[in-house]
């Protein structure tokens, strides 16, 4: 696979790391930089139509967009994109373009999605993540995994599930989910989480939706992780993520 990268902070950067892992890339083009790196794999990326895959984490990422529309190639950006119109707009009718390929809008929903799809009948869904701010004295109580610890969390609109983002302060992100389902055996809740350094977690998700979408697991359009939520899982997995899990079954009676 041939990737161009366009970093434009530390996400990007550790993205771009966690790419070079890849046994199957063949290039990793930079766009709009010039490599300063021995590994020849590491290439300019002038001409996006070389490559498979276009991913920035610019917080503006309309121009790496328009660019790789124009040269008929995929992209994933680290940011959510809200409007609805880049179907139409940039005839994405054999491309995709994966937006919100973060923590909040990547992997939180793919977990729960993820353990949403292991069967059952669904009772209830809850997703939560961290963000950077002041940590709240009351709320939702979330148990994200260590070194994150217990978090007051407070609601976000979702349309599939509870949602729940939790303020903290420091270096460290988490993100959980948890769904509770009725089987033939009782009901069970499936508890799954995940925490490390936040800018690993952001270049893990962004790094991860890249490989799925150079994969081919993503339809053409605009889309999100959790539309295809194993294969991303599974790269991110791949890719050094560490997910806690915890279940809890009830017996019929």
């Amino acid at each position: 696979m041939r990737i161009a990268l366009d970093h434009t902070g530390e996400v990007g950067l550790r993205a771009g790391r966690i790419l070079l892992a890849e046994i199957d890339l063949i290039e990793l083009g930079l766009v709009d930089r010039t490599p300063r790196r021995d590994d020849p794999r590491v290439v300019p990326a002038d001409d996006l139509s070389d490559f498979d895959v276009a991913v920035t984490d610019a917080e503006d990422p309309e121009p790496l967009i328009r660019r790789a529309a124009e040269a008929g190639i995929s992209c994933v950006v680290w940011q959510e994109i809200t409007r609805a119109d880049h179907d139409a707009e940039y005839g994405l009718r054999a491309t995709t373009l994966l937006a919100g390929a973060n923590l909040a809008s990547g992997i939180a929903p793919s977990l729960v999605a993820h353990e949403t799809a292991r069967g059952g009948t669904v009772m209830d869904q809850m997703v939560a993540w961290t963000e950077p701010g002041r940590p709240l004295r009351r709320g939702e109580a979330l148990p994200f995994p260590e070194p994150v610890g217990s978090r007051w969390g407070r609601p976000r609109p979702a349309a599939k599930w509870h949602a729940f983002a939790a303020p903290v302060s420091g270096e460290w992100a988490a993100a959980i989910a948890r769904v509770t389902s009725a089987t033939n055996t009782g009901v069970i809740t499936r508890t799954v989480g995940v925490a490390d350094l936040a800018p690993h977690l952001e270049a893990l998700a962004l790094a991860a939706a890249t490989l799925a979408v150079a994969r081919g697991a993503y339809p053409p359009g605009l889309q999100r992780a959790d539309a295809t939520a194993a294969a991303f899982l599974g790269e991110a997995l791949n890719a050094g993520l560490g997910v806690a899990s915890y279940s809890r079954r009830e017996p019929s009676s």
